[in-house]
């Protein structure tokens, strides 16, 4: 199988159509269908929002982990750090793939309009 043709994650349930049904019940149009940004709606009256300043990550060949949390301990002098974790996003590498360049797309958009970031 190519990697055109590899489903974009193996725990995705098919609905008819051949559309996939994301863990958030949520449908993708199959990889030979493209949709039109326009023609795309979101849905948010499920949606919540939360802060986090930390992430942290782990990939399988077949899934990629983001972990997201608060670090609340502003006392740098302690021994241990305490990381309250509150999200875990599970996703294929290709998502990931996609994740990766959103993500760089936005922080370039930012540091072209803010300055550069440091880090």
């Amino acid at each position: 199988m190519t990697d055109s043709a590899k489903p974009d994650a193996p725990s995705q349930n098919r609905k008819p159509g051949g559309a996939a049904a994301t863990s958030d019940g949520a449908s993708s149009a199959p990889r030979a269908a493209t949709v039109p940004p326009s023609q795309v709606q979101f849905d948010t009256t499920e949606l919540k929002s939360s802060y986090c300043n930390v992430c942290n990550g782990s990939s399988t060949r077949e899934e990629v982990v983001v972990n997201f949390g608060v670090n609340e301990s502003w006392d740098m002098g302690r021994e241990k750090l305490l990381v309250m974790l509150q999200h875990r996003v599970v996703m294929s590498p290709y998502a990931a793939k996609r994740l990766r360049d959103m993500m760089n797309r936005l922080i370039d958009e930012h540091e072209t309009k803010y300055g550069k970031l440091d880090g």
